[in-house]
């Protein structure tokens, strides 16, 4: 069974910026839908980003405009660039694969890395 590895998380302060990283130990996923997701203290786990094996994207309201998901499929990794960061992007952040592309809900994904904490101060 693959593995997914997330690096990047941090702290930052408002209007910065960060870059997460998730590789996965096989190049089979490359061929699914991948995914980040976040979970705040006190709130569910919440969509972030996804995208399919043709490189579609789709983000959640919040983030649009300001967080960016890609992938590399020759390094099996997935990625999250996250601008303009703001204290309610304070969360643990997640990367998943094998999900939903159009009803991308947390529970629609098998398979899941560590989360990785990334704090806004503000």
């Amino acid at each position: 069974q693959g593995q997914l590895k997330v690096s990047g998380g941090g702290l930052v302060q408002a209007g910065g910026s960060l870059r997460l990283s998730c590789t996965v130990s096989e190049h089979a996923f490359s061929r699914y839908v991948m995914a980040w997701f976040r979970l705040a203290p006190g709130k569910e786990r919440e969509f972030v980003a996804a995208i399919d094996r043709t490189g579609s994207t789709r983000d959640a309201e919040s983030v649009k405009g300001r967080f960016t998901i890609s992938r590399d499929v020759a390094k099996n990794a997935l990625y999250l660039q996250m601008n303009n960061l703001n204290p309610e992007d304070t969360a643990l952040y997640y990367c998943a694969a094998g999900g939903n592309f159009r009803v991308p809900q947390w529970r629609t994904f098998n398979f899941w890395g560590q989360g990785t904490q990334v704090t806004v101060s503000p």
